[in-house]
């Protein structure tokens, strides 16, 4: 499969890609390589990971990110209620040292969090490691073995190798640096605002049915939208529930009733100082230029 036909390929899916996108992504799987995506929140970064899962028909895993993520939350946990039950009823019959110890911190005592499960699987998965810049520093080590080797160390079973090595991404907002060593280990690729073609062939592959001036005037007021001074830059997620909005309230025109686009408005910005700067006057004028 070239680079343009996994293009295709996810776009049959509703994800348009940009040629650059479309290359990496078509680079990392050719090659075996982590994707890392950074960009703005709301692109399609996350979305990619589900339209390729869908396009290669496998299972998407997803470790989404958080401040103090760790090993056990990530990685692996022992199942402790049930070892201490395991080892009540051993006791009562009598059983007791190593014999118990084994049973207890076996395959069958584990569960499997994300990344454990990424490489177990019988036929390799999208690996989704969602919003990396929000973990801490420290969880970046634990990554570099898995990129590396996909294996993980577990010290009471040994070394867990990839029974297949998942395909991974990973996404960043930029709300930290990433650290030099993880950057090495994957390939990149920054995924920006769609451009008005790219946005507008998006908005027809989500909402097939939309009139195509209707869909001209949303995504030319999105864009517009996008050059205010916001705190919270709509994103392609946000105008698609814009159109969905519109569409809903039956609106044929966004310049024929101001007092109805302003409760539409909801789906593109989302905090207070955003809704104050973007007054009924000014989301009229918007739509005036975008009509």
């Amino acid at each position: 499969m070239t680079w343009t036909d996994l293009q295709t390929a996810l776009a049959a899916d509703g994800y348009v890609a940009s040629d650059d996108l479309s290359v990496a992504l078509h680079l990392a799987l050719t090659l075996g390589r982590p994707l890392l995506l950074e960009g703005a929140a709301g692109v399609g970064k996350t979305q990619l990971a589900a339209s390729l899962a869908a396009q290669q028909d496998t299972k998407l895993i997803r470790l989404q990110c958080y401040e103090g993520l760790d090993a056990a939350q990530a990685i692996y946990e022992w199942n402790y209620q049930r070892q201490l039950l395991t080892i009540r009823a051993a006791a009562e019959d009598g059983e007791t040292g190593k014999s118990v110890e084994d049973r207890i911190f076996s395959r069958e005592f584990l569960l499997e969090r994300p990344l454990l499960a990424a490489i177990t699987q019988d036929s390799p998965p999208v690996l989704l490691i969602d919003e990396i810049d929000r973990a801490d520093e420290e969880f970046e080590a634990y990554l570099l073995e898995i990129l590396s080797e996909f294996q993980i160390t577990i010290p009471e079973l040994g070394t867990v190798a990839a029974t297949t090595n998942p395909i991974v991404i990973l996404t960043s907002n930029g709300t930290r640096d990433l650290s030099d060593a993880l950057r090495r280990r994957c390939l990149y690729s920054y995924v920006d605002y769609p451009d008005r073609q790219t946005e507008l062939a998006i908005l027809h592959a989500r909402c097939a049915g939309i009139e195509k001036r209707l869909g001209a005037q949303i995504v030319g007021f999105v864009q517009k939208l996008r050059e205010e001074e916001l705190e919270k830059v709509p994103g392609v997620a946000e105008m698609l529930d814009f159109a969905a909005a519109v569409m809903g309230l039956g609106i044929a025109d966004l310049t024929s009733d101001p007092s109805v686009l302003k409760h539409t408005l909801s789906t593109l910005l989302k905090t207070q100082s955003d809704r104050a700067h973007i007054t009924p006057e000014v989301a009229a004028r918007i739509a005036g230029r975008a009509a």
